[in-house]
Parts: structure tokens; sequence; C-alpha cells
């Protein structure tokens, strides 16, 4: 038979003759091997021919060289005769040589990991170099796995710049023979690479500081400013495809194609540094991008676009947000402070919509997040003193057993107001259609002091100032996100100021209630204190708030001063963060977890800290920061979240010991992060 050609055949005999199969019982060793056996072989009888007579020693050594020489001259041609005798002479008009070799996709046969036939197809379309008979497959295509081509999809294989889908039939296993076809789809998949790689990508831009920098600026300035960072905009787009459009003075509309914004995603914005290099007395400029990417058309891509800016700016600005079809979305930048944007329009249309949808309700509940705190209660007590402004049945729902503002909470009873407290399941029971469920200081259904109260409500409101997370409740009729305040409170007391008459405003435990919640979230007004803050807390004041008052909230016991001091000596230093991971703590000294991460900040050379304790069934982590890191993030990879300055998590079936190697990777991969965008 002849390898190649017009009679190349695959030497199997008709049906009822003795058949390819049954000649190939076992399985074929490449060529290269038995080459080598020989080599040994006559190796060793040239050293036994020596050893019985020296003298002929010479004379083996010089007829073994020439042997090996001629087998290494006349490899190629031993390959094709061993071949031959393999296939059998006596096959050459068969049907199943002529089955495959006029077969015009390229064959492959495998003698376990032998090849022993291919047909001319293969020969000339898919391995042209040279003969391959009886070498490993493995060889001759590295990347070839009989597993996958025996699937049905089959396997994708390059070879010599072509791309093929290898189907297999036959036994993948053991001594059996498998075939292999290779069709040539090359053109096909490289326009399938070209259509995913020039899918559209829709950006969305907002430059955030746009009003603080231009402000009290000359028009020549202003213009000189804003070209500027029309310029940058448009480098950013030059080296792209794609194009960009000024909606307006500060928003802009980006299309590029799906091979650039990989790379820019690569680059992590860079844009995002690029623009904080421009600015003025009055702050430096920083953008919010959203970005809408793998959509199936150009209007799916558009509304991720949107929503992923909203993202963005919910989160608190200075960053890229990336939405995909699946809504995951992946952030980057975020490294800098908010700046104050709120105006008391705003604030102002949402009370009058806020007392609204209350007037049109039967009763109100009202409750924060799980493990609330005094920024919780203080704003849902707030809310609760609007709702008796329209006299309308409300409450707060609270875990007493589990919360941070016990202190509060007992003032509150002490005074005459405890039937305004109600536990989860007392509220599931009175709730009804027309129950409106109020939300404050959270925005996230899984971290909610009742999830099932949220899931019966028809209507639902929330009043937060967290930075936005993914899979917050998008069904509330209000949603008044303001990640700009210091506080709910903040918030709470500002909705207060707008409704009812002017004799209808809070009592002065109520106003100490709101500024306690203040003063915790701004560490005394320390911490992101913006003008608003000061206004507010003002406000309060006014309304018989005092300080003194305020102050015997924090108030712990001397079991919580003795056991915060123990946290905070047990602190162990980490690229710049304290990280404190101990056991226990007393039921009613769990406030003493945030404050020793407030604690820890006092010490030279901390930029963050966190704290984690076992509460009993959960791990509780407090992290706090100046701002020179953002812990929200780090938080977020430990399925927590917060603010730039003020974050925290719950960790279930974990240990302390791992929740401490969780926080330092967490760190780790910040710190990464850092470093690639420096």
């Amino acid at each position: 038979m002849r390898p190649h050609g017009g009679g190349a055949g695959f030497g199997c005999p008709p049906c009822g003759g003795s058949d390819f199969g049954g000649v190939m019982k076992k399985k074929l060793i490449t060529v290269d091997i038995v080459v080598a056996i020989l080599a040994v072989l006559c190796v060793g009888l040239t050293l036994a021919l020596g050893l019985a007579n020296p003298w002929l020693l010479l004379a083996a050594a010089g007829v073994l060289a020439v042997v090996v020489a001629i087998l290494l001259l006349n490899i190629k041609r031993l390959r094709r005769q061993i071949a031959h005798l393999l296939h059998g002479s006596g096959y050459e008009d068969s049907a199943a040589q002529h089955s495959l070799a006029n077969l015009k996709v390229p064959a492959l046969v495998l003698s376990g990991k032998s090849i022993v036939w291919y047909n001319e197809a293969f020969s000339t379309g898919v391995l042209t170099d040279r003969e391959y008979y009886l070498e490993s497959v493995y060889k001759a295509l590295p990347g070839f796995d009989p597993e996958k081509v025996a699937r049905p999809s089959g396997q994708w294989l390059e070879a010599e710049g072509r791309s093929f889908t290898v189907f297999g039939s036959g036994t993948v296993r053991g001594d059996g023979l498998f075939v292999a076809y290779f069709i040539n789809d090359t053109q096909l998949k490289t326009e399938a690479l070209e259509y995913r790689a020039s899918r559209p990508s829709v950006l969305y831009i907002t430059v955030d500081t746009y009003e603080e920098v231009l402000k009290n600026l000359k028009d020549s300035e202003r213009a000189a400013l804003t070209g500027e960072v029309d310029r940058e905009f448009e480098k950013f787009i030059e080296g792209t495809s794609g194009f960009l459009l000024r909606l307006s003075s500060s928003r802009y509309l980006a299309v590029v194609e799906e091979r650039h914004i990989t790379e820019i995603i690569a680059g992590r914005f860079a844009i995002l540094d690029q623009m904080r290099e421009i600015g003025n007395e009055n702050g430096v400029v920083t953008v919010s991008i959203g970005v809408g990417r793998g959509g199936k058309t150009f209007a799916e891509c558009d509304q991720m676009a949107r929503s992923a800016l909203d993202m963005a700016l919910g989160r608190g600005g200075d960053q890229a947000a990336v939405r995909t079809p699946d809504g995951n979305f992946e952030f980057y930048g975020g490294v800098s402070r908010s700046v104050e944007k709120r105006t008391k329009v705003k604030s102002r249309i949402i009370a009058n919509a806020l007392c609204d949808i209350i007037r049109q309700s039967d009763s109100v509940l009202i409750m924060g997040h799980k493990l609330s705190d005094l920024d919780a209660i203080g704003a849902a007590i707030g809310v609760l003193r609007i709702c008796k402004i329209l006299d309308k049945p409300a409450a707060v729902v609270v875990d007493e057993k589990r919360t941070l503002a016990q202190s509060l909470i007992q003032r509150m009873r002490a005074s005459g107001f405890g039937d305004d407290f109600i536990t989860p399941e007392e509220a599931l029971e009175g709730q009804t259609r027309q129950t409106l469920v109020i939300v404050v200081d959270t925005h996230v259904p899984h971290l909610l002091e009742s999830a099932d109260l949220y899931r019966n409500a028809v209507n639902v409101v929330v009043i937060d100032h967290h930075r936005k997370m993914v899979g917050h409740i998008d069904n509330a009729v209000i949603f008044y996100h303001e990640p700009y305040a210091s506080s709910t409170c903040e918030l709470v007391a500002e909705l207060l100021q707008y409704v009812g008459e002017r004799e209808d405003k809070p009592t002065a435990l109520e106003s100490e209630a709101m500024l306690a919640g203040i003063m915790l979230d701004t560490r005394d007004f320390v911490i992101n204190a913006g003008v608003r803050t000061f206004e507010a807390a003002a406000y309060l004041r006014r309304m018989g708030a005092q300080t003194q008052n305020v102050k015997r909230l924090f108030a712990g016991s001397l079991e919580s001063y003795t056991s915060r001091a123990k946290l905070v000596s047990e602190a162990s230093l980490y690229k710049g963060c304290a990280i404190v991971v101990s056991g226990s703590v007393p039921v009613d000294s769990s406030v003493i977890v945030p404050q020793a991460a407030n604690d820890l900040l006092s010490i030279e050379g901390v930029q963050a800290s966190f704290v984690a304790v076992d509460m009993g069934g959960y791990i509780s982590i407090s992290a706090r920061s100046y701002g020179e890191l953002n812990v929200q993030l780090i938080m977020e990879r430990l399925g927590g979240g917060g603010h730039l300055t003020m974050a925290g998590a719950q960790l279930r079936d974990v240990s302390l010991e791992k929740t401490k190697v969780y926080i330092m990777a967490a760190i780790d991969e910040y710190r990464k992060n850092q470093q690639e965008e420096e």
C-alpha cells in the first residue's frame, strides 16, 4: 500500500475477513522506541563481544556506528515500511479503506497513543511538514485530548496556524482503535472571535466635582479647565475605535468595542487617576464611569451602563462600575473622599413624598439593620416622630437582645415610650398589605432586622447613607440614598424640618437620639462631617438635645471598658492595619467592638483597624479608618459593606483563625490594587 495518494488505503478487510482491529490487538509503540531498543541491544552485544575478544571491539564498534547511521538516515522510510506491514497489503481494496481514504474530511486513526494511519486530506490539510506514522499523537498534536475529542462538542485544536474542531469515535482507553475527524473551521472561529471583539460597550461618564471645581472662576479659567477635561477624555477614547459624545457640561457618552474595554479594564481605568491631576484651589476633578458590556443589543448595554453609573455614584463617586448581563458588578477606583453634593431642595421633595406615602398607609413599621446601632435606632425614632406628626400608628422593629443601642432604648422606655418598640415577630403578626415598611441605615435585604417583614411588604421606603452595594433593595417606592451624608440621622433630621407645623417638632429625647447617631458615625464630628452635618446638629440642639446626655448613651460598664482595653491590647499590625481576632465578649458589651476599632486608630502608623469577635453563632467584624484606606472595599470582599471610613461584616461557620486569614487576604488584595492604580 501507499501512504498517501489516490490508492492510499486504510488496511481493513471486507466483511467476513480478519479485520484491522484484530491485527492491532495490542497498543503500538512508536518506531523511535523500537529503534532505541534495537540500539541498546546492539550496544550490549558489542560490549559482550568486546569482553570476549578485545581485538574485535574496534571492528564491532565500526559496524555498530554504520548500523546506527543507517537507522537514523532511514528512520522515516522504516516507519513507512512498518506501517505498510501493519496495515497489510492484502486489504488494498477494502470498503473500509475507501470509506476513509476518499473522505474529504481529514481523518486520523490511533491505537493507544500511536498514529497508525491518516488519509490524504489530513496530510495536506492538518500536518503538512512531514510524516507522522507510528509517532505519538501528543508529539504531533501537543494539545490533543482523546477525552475531549470523544465528547459531542469535540475539541478545539490548532495546528500550523489553522483551527479545527476535532470529533472522535471509538475507544478512548484500552487497546481498541480511535478515529478522529478534523473539521477545519478557521474562518468561522476567526469571524466569531472578531464578532465578540467588536461587540459594543456603552460608557456613561459624569464629572463628580464639576460645579465645585469651577465655582468662583473667571470665564477664561472655566474654559481652560473644561478644555483640559475634554482633552483627557478625547485622549482616553483616541486609543480605541469608539467615539465620545458630550451630553451636557458634566456628562459624556462613549461607545467602544469589547476589545478596547477589555484593555481599559486591564488598566484599571487609568483615566480616574489622570483626572485627579486636574484641579485648582477648589479641589480636584473626579469622575464616575458606568459601563454596560456583553448585552445583546445597544439598548441593553445602554440600560446596564446607566445602572452601573447609578451604582458608582451611589458608592460615593470617583470610581468605575462595570455591569454584565448576569447582573454582576465590578468596581475600580473609589479611593478619594466623597464631596458633599446634596441640596435642600431634594430634602424638601423627599419629605413631601414620604408624607404622602405615610398618609396612604394604614400603619407604618420602621426597622434598621441587624445589630442595630445608635444611628439606626436614632433614625428610626426620628421617622417615628414624622409618623406621629401625621397621626399614623407606627412602631420601631428591633431585636432588643441583639442591638448596640440598648442604652437608648432603655432611656426611651424609662420616659414612657416603651410601646414604640416591638419585636420582629410582633411586627409580622400585625403586618397587612397596607402597612408601609420604612428601612433606615441600610439598603441591603440580607442585612435587615427582619427580612420576612420586607418580603411581605407591598410598599417600602429606604433612607440610608452607606455606599451602594450590589443586591440592594430595588423595589422601593422612595429610595432616599445619600452617600455624601455623615449618617442616616442627619438625613432624617433634615426631613423633619419640612414636616408638620412649626410646633410639630421632635422632643428633646428624640433629638438626643438622632444627635447620638450623628456623633457615632462622625466619631464626635471628626470623620465625614460636612456643613450639612453641623446644620443638622445645630437644629437638634435647638430642639433641646443636650450633649452631656448624648455622651451618657455611649457610656459602658467597667466590664465593657475592661473588655475593650483587652481587645486593643491583642492587636497585631499588618501592612499598616491593626487586626484583632478575639473570643466572645459579654452580650451587653457588643458595642465595644466598634469602640475598640476606633481606639486602634489612635496608634501611630495605623491606617485602618479591624476587630473580629466571636458573638456566638457568627463572627462580627468592625472596620475603621481615617480615609487613607477604604475599609468598605475590604469588607465587601468578606460579604459586608459600609463607608470609606467605617464598615463591617459578619461571617458564619468560620473559625477565628480563618477569619484572620480572610482579613489579611482582603488587605493583600486591596494593597495590590492600590499599587496597580498608582
